[in-house]
């Protein structure tokens, strides 16, 4: 079984993640704190920026899709609403599979953990707008 997908949804939510991420990391958000704490440079940022920016589109698109299909069965399996399978689905991916890898991670890597909670703080807020774009816009004839 292919699960029904909303492919404007999942396009719409992986430019949600590049507006986010565009926001989240300005200095003036929480850019500079990012910078210090991941001991990055203004100067290691500009170079090569759109190698960067590809993978984090096309892994966006990614994220986006297997939540729309994750979306879909949960929703098939549980019943319920639409939105609330989406959101749910969300902060389960993302606590399962986002968090708890980072913080793995991280705690190897023995980088601050003020550094972590800032990362994995941003990837619930973007799979979170993700899913209420994908809630509120599921596939055709599902709902």
């Amino acid at each position: 079984m292919i699960p029904e997908i909303n492919y404007w949804a999942v396009l719409l939510a992986t430019l949600s993640s590049m507006i986010v991420g565009s926001i989240w990391y300005t200095p003036k958000v929480f850019g500079a704190r990012w910078m210090k704490l991941a001991k990055v440079t203004r100067a290691d940022t500009n170079i090569g920026a759109w190698v960067p920016i590809i993978v984090a589109v096309a892994l966006s698109f990614l994220l986006a899709w297997v939540l729309a299909g994750a979306t879909t069965i949960a929703w098939h399996f549980y019943g319920g609403g639409y939105l609330w399978a989406a959101i749910v689905t969300s902060v389960t991916l993302w606590a399962g599979f986002t968090a708890g890898r980072l913080i793995v991670h991280d705690v190897f890597e023995g980088r601050p953990s003020s550094l972590t909670v800032l990362n994995i703080a941003h990837e619930l807020v973007t799979v979170l707008i993700m899913a209420i774009i994908i809630g509120v816009w599921p596939p055709a004839g599902t709902v």
